[in-house]
């Protein structure tokens, strides 16, 4: 459907400029596009590479073992399986952690691999669990301190000041994903009840 949508959008662009006489101007904003966006692709490829290094020397040294432990009473609260099992809850740790920096291209490979290892705990493996779930959606919305990805995109738009975004990132981050993972609780609650209805 994207490709579709991208595809009507290139045609009905040449229409118009060929209508208007503006091909010149059009394909001089392809080409200056393109350059843009190889230039934009680096800079985002040096930083998810600085990051993503950062993360799995941290991982390697046992700080993301310290993390853990360190915020386990929100970890037992947010993945009580993973908790209890020790499966996955070393990889919740860092991709929190990775989200918290606003690095989600280093924060996805670790909630794949904790949802590979809660999926050995799952009563019903043609069902996410709850703790997978919560994973996802928090994967999705997280709470981030350090926008590091934003500010490396305002940084090659050319801003002044790439940082100016950190307090709205902060609050709309927070109730963004307190507000989900609430979601996703009291749906999981309301799913288990309808469950045991039909049984």
């Amino acid at each position: 459907m994207l490709g579709k949508t991208f595809g009507v959008m290139c045609i009905v662009s040449f229409i118009a400029a060929g209508i208007n006489g503006r091909v010149s101007e059009l394909s001089a904003a392809v080409f200056t596009g393109a350059a843009r966006a190889v230039e934009l692709t680096v800079s985002l490829l040096g930083m998810m590479c600085l990051w993503c290094g950062v993360m799995n020397v941290l991982k390697d040294a046992g700080a993301i073992e310290k993390a853990a432990r360190l915020i386990s009473p929100v970890l037992k609260f947010l993945f009580p399986t993973a908790y209890k099992t020790g499966n996955g809850i070393d990889e919740c740790a860092a991709n929190i952690s990775a989200n918290l920096l606003g690095i989600g291209n280093a924060a996805t490979p670790f909630a794949i691999s904790a949802l590979k290892k809660m999926q050995l705990d799952n009563p019903t493996p043609e069902r996410a669990s709850d703790d997978m779930i919560t994973l996802a959606v928090m994967n999705s919305s997280p709470i981030s301190l350090m926008p590091m990805t934003l500010i490396t995109l305002r940084n090659a738009a050319g801003s002044t000041d790439a940082s100016r975004i950190l307090v709205p990132v902060w609050i709309c981050s927070f109730f963004g994903s307190v507000l989900s993972v609430l979601l996703s609780r009291a749906l999981a609650v309301s799913d288990r009840k309808r469950r045991k209805k039909k049984t």
